[in-house]
């Protein structure tokens, strides 16, 4: 039985990377999908693919109270997935305030709008691994205390605590995920590190590690993500589940130099990296990894993307995009 035929989804976000994907998914399996966009993307994954021609769309923003509240009343919306936000670490730490606007207010908006809804039967909050802030002790596990300490972070910890506020509080159908680095097709943010590498290599360029190449990270394949955020919705009205967070992660870290090394392993090329750095880049943790048993156990999800397969599907994206916008020969 499909469980999404004729729901009605909401998701903030829509136009991200992880919002494009989960968008095509929800619609070709039949729910009616309506995406809130504050700003017109043209180049991102949704209209590329096609994905916005088979869902609504609703312009304005998430802090916007009186606008979140007459979308989830407008389309009777039963389940909520809040993924916008400013998800750039160097944005973030150079405009603090914007972030915080978007990440935080953002989240307490949808939430209360969610809260008052007399339609939203479930929410999925996105918070990310890096809420966890530096631990001594690795890898993360959902008890780990949240002590974010650079903006990006901060604004992660505090939207996490917050649906949690709103569980314990409220009752709120709400659960949490905290995902480790996400790669896939549709990411254009080119100084992140795997679309910028492979942006480099198809372009027969050495790619340009910023740091010193140690910081360890783990790698998860865009689709592993959807199908996290698809069962975490779909369990949230367990009471086991509601109002928890859950680490979402394929349990290997790799280190900058390695990733680099694989990306342009997969693609054939033969090329040497560039290391440019010393340590961590300034506003990051150095070592993030997660134990994702918890979500393991209790939802039966795991990762079903190997590195070099998941790599090989991006690098495909990358080439066939970037031809598009002739940045290759």
């Amino acid at each position: 039985m499909n469980l999404w035929q004729d729901k009605n989804v909401l998701i903030t976000g829509c136009t991200g990377m992880i919002g494009s994907w989960l968008s095509r998914k929800l619609v070709g399996y039949g729910a009616r999908v309506v995406g809130i966009i504050r700003d017109y993307v043209g180049f991102s994954n949704l209209y590329r693919q096609g994905t916005i021609k088979g869902m609504a769309t609703a312009q304005g923003d998430i802090t916007d109270f009186q606008f979140v509240s007459r979308v989830l009343a407008e389309y009777e919306i039963d389940t909520v997935f809040h993924l916008a936000a400013q998800t750039i670490v160097t944005i973030a730490n150079r405009s603090p305030l914007s972030t915080f606007e978007s990440n935080i207010k953002g989240t307490w908006v949808v939430l209360e709008a969610c809260r008052l809804s007399p339609t939203v039967e479930r929410v999925v909050v996105a918070s990310s691994d890096k809420a966890y802030g530096p631990q001594e002790k690795l890898p993360y596990r959902e008890d780990h205390p949240l002590v974010g300490r650079h903006p990006y972070d901060v604004s992660k910890s505090c939207c996490d605590l917050l649906a949690q506020s709103f569980y314990y509080t409220y009752g709120l159908p709400v659960a949490i995920s905290r995902m480790a680095n996400i790669y896939g097709g549709g990411d254009l943010n080119f100084n992140r590190i795997v679309p910028g590498t492979i942006k480099a290599v198809l372009q027969e360029r050495p790619p340009v590690i910023r740091s010193d190449g140690n910081p360890l990270r783990e790698y998860m394949y865009v689709e592993d993500a959807v199908a996290a955020y698809l069962c975490l919705a779909e369990n949230v009205h367990r009471q086991e589940i509601m109002g928890q967070a859950f680490n979402f992660a394929p349990q290997r870290p790799y280190s900058v130099k390695e990733i680099v090394e694989e990306i342009i392993k997969v693609s054939g090329r033969n090329l040497q990296p560039i290391i440019r750095g010393k340590g961590a880049l300034a506003g990051e943790i150095d070592n993030q990894y997660s134990d994702s048993s918890k979500a393991r156990q209790l939802l039966a999800w795991s990762p079903q993307w190997e590195l070099a397969q998941g790599l090989s599907e991006t690098i495909e994206w990358y080439r066939q995009y970037l031809k598009e916008v002739k940045m290759l020969g």
